[in-house]
């Protein structure tokens, strides 16, 4: 037993400020580059966005009145943590039948809130300390932070426009080490709206097979392809055990601010993620459920008009950038342009920066979106064709400004 002339006193860690507070790990995480930028935003005038990923469309009302609905008959209790079962069984059949892959309801399906959540989700519940994820770029911005917050490494893979943003095989393959254990992919992407086919996606899961490396796949554009039909990477051969598919309803079904999202996969799997979920938010709400049952329902058709003005869009800008004289990737899905800007000598920080304080058009510099970034402007066309249109024009006259100034 110590005597008390023998114990040690003990001397209280000092903090100088509120922020020694924080974990090491946040403070280390940078804030969300787009969202920076929009407080400039908000503090101008007549400002036209082409920067926030979110349809100008407005919740189809059927869908909302889904949601009222169950307001008024009183289903306001928590659901199964999992989901309410017959919104499971409607995503497994939708998935089913418009993406070829089948999931069982009952074991293998997660309702979230929104696929962010998901992701989260599948992130903490895969990392050990240290493991490396890899993540091709220009990609989603919170991959990485998420990543960071979970112990793992986020490894960088850069994808090109010449490829027209797709990764290659031999790039995945030159980044894998040891440590190498998961592979987030997103296709259609955001920012750059590049897709994968199946022969695309072939050596990709022969590499992931050869590496027995798990994917998470996030599809939450899935819908928002022109010209051919998504391809989950779930569906590829020998794949579904390996993957975490990811979506949600809220690009496809305009439904951003309802937060419902799902995650797909093996069921030992989605077991670990159930559990963290079960901790953290214990379930999605109630009435946003009712809401995407609604929607999956009744409400394609909406879902396909929406698809069809955005196709109507997407060659608009593309091909006003072209005239403008900015080198533009057609992007076969998404809702983004992803247009170069290095002709003009400036950064991306720079003719993001000098394109809203000149010409009062707002949009993201692509750096913030990781590897192959830089150099690139993301352009959101989920918006207006009277919008679009005047963007153009305003871009187009800051463009000429800059060769006059030489």
């Amino acid at each position: 037993m110590i005597k008390d002339e023998e114990k040690q006193p003990s001397t209280p860690v000092q903090r100088q400020t509120m922020a020694d507070y924080l974990s090491p790990l946040v403070r280390g995480i940078k804030p969300s580059g787009i969202r920076r930028f929009f407080d400039l935003v908000s503090t101008r005038k007549d400002v036209i966005t082409l920067g926030v990923g979110e349809p100008d469309f407005v919740t189809p009302w059927h869908v909302r009145e889904a949601a009222v609905y169950a307001l008024e008959t009183g289903k306001t209790q928590y659901t199964s943590n999992a989901g309410m079962p017959e919104l499971r069984e409607a995503i497994g059949q939708y998935l089913n039948d418009h993406f070829d892959v089948e999931y069982n309801p009952a074991s293998e399906i997660l309702v979230t809130v929104g696929g962010s959540e998901a992701i989260d989700l599948a992130l903490r519940a895969l990392i050990a300390p240290g493991d490396e994820i890899l993540i091709p770029e220009p990609c989603y911005i919170s991959y990485s932070p998420i990543t960071a917050l979970s112990g793992g490494k986020p490894v960088g893979i850069e994808t090109y426009a010449k490829d027209e943003f797709k990764l290659k095989a031999e790039s995945l393959q030159a980044v894998i080490t040891p440590r190498s254990k998961v592979l987030i992919l997103c296709y259609p992407s955001n920012p750059t709206g590049g897709t994968m086919t199946y022969e695309d996606w072939l050596p990709i899961a022969k590499v992931v097979e050869e590496n027995d490396l798990i994917v998470i796949s996030d599809e939450i554009y899935a819908e928002l392809t022109y010209g051919s039909k998504h391809v989950s990477f779930a569906a590829m051969p020998g794949m579904k055990e390996r993957t975490i598919l990811v979506s949600g309803f809220s690009k496809a079904f305009a439904m951003t601010g309802w937060r419902m999202g799902y995650a797909c996969g093996h069921s030992d799997l989605l077991s670990a993620m159930l559990k963290i979920h079960q901790y953290t938010v214990m379930c999605a709400p109630i009435m946003a459920q009712y809401a995407a049952l609604e929607a999956l329902q009744h409400g394609l058709e909406e879902k396909d008009r929406m698809v069809e003005a955005y196709n109507q869009r997407r060659r608009l800008v593309v091909k006003g950038f072209r005239d403008i004289g900015l080198e533009c990737h057609e992007p076969q899905g998404a809702f983004y342009a992803f247009p170069s800007i290095v002709s003009t000598g400036l950064t991306s920080e720079q003719f993001a920066q000098r394109l809203l304080e000149e010409a009062n058009v707002a949009a993201v510099p692509g750096d913030v979106f990781g590897l192959g970034g830089e150099g690139h402007l993301r352009c959101s066309y989920a918006t207006s064709v009277t919008n679009l249109t005047e963007a153009l024009d305003r871009i187009g006259q800051f463009v000429n400004r800059l060769k006059q100034q030489g």
